[in-house]
């Protein structure tokens, strides 16, 4: 890891490569060469550890992030409250993957150097309005149905069995 002091004048750019369990993050700086890289939890108290980290180099200027419909959905909810541009890098460098090989932290610098340059980025949906309302809607209709289902296979079951035992 790099000392955060040396650069703490400048504004930096993160990147964020999501999963699961643990979300890897990176920053460069204003000349977009990498400061460090570190992993975090993917709770609200990573998404602060993360941005605090970020915040140690200097000035968030923006942040690309992987997967925001996803994985990443809860660290852009977080990130969108503090007024840090958000981008969401589409796809990562197939290039850089060819020669460099499948790796979390390469993947997390590759976004950061997506959003510095503002390419493979795209504004994430903001999931709220009408929009996310539908979604939310159209899931709860979607569990329903699949409710029903199991309730009435479980009411043959029972009609089946009581027939066999008398």
């Amino acid at each position: 890891m790099s000392n955060p002091s040396s650069s703490n004048h400048q504004g930096i750019v993160g990147g964020v490569d999501t999963h699961k369990d643990l979300h890897f993050a990176a920053v460069v700086n204003a000349y977009d060469r990498v400061l460090a890289s570190n992993s975090f939890p993917t709770t609200r108290h990573g998404y602060k550890s993360m941005l605090n980290w970020m915040q140690s180099f200097g000035e968030v200027k923006r942040i690309g992030v992987e997967c925001t419909g996803t994985y990443g959905a809860g660290l852009l909810r977080y990130l969108q409250q503090f007024g840090i541009e958000i981008l969401e890098v589409t796809a990562p460098d197939k290039t850089d993957r060819r020669k460099r090989g499948k790796d979390d932290t390469i993947d997390a610098e590759n976004a950061a150097h997506a959003a510095f340059a503002g390419i493979r980025t795209i504004t994430p949906k903001t999931r709220d309005g009408m929009v996310e309302s539908l979604r939310v809607l159209k899931l709860c209709r979607k569990t329903a149905i699949a409710a029903r289902r199991i309730a009435l296979q479980m009411i043959q079951m029972n009609i089946i069995c009581t027939r066999g035992d008398s």
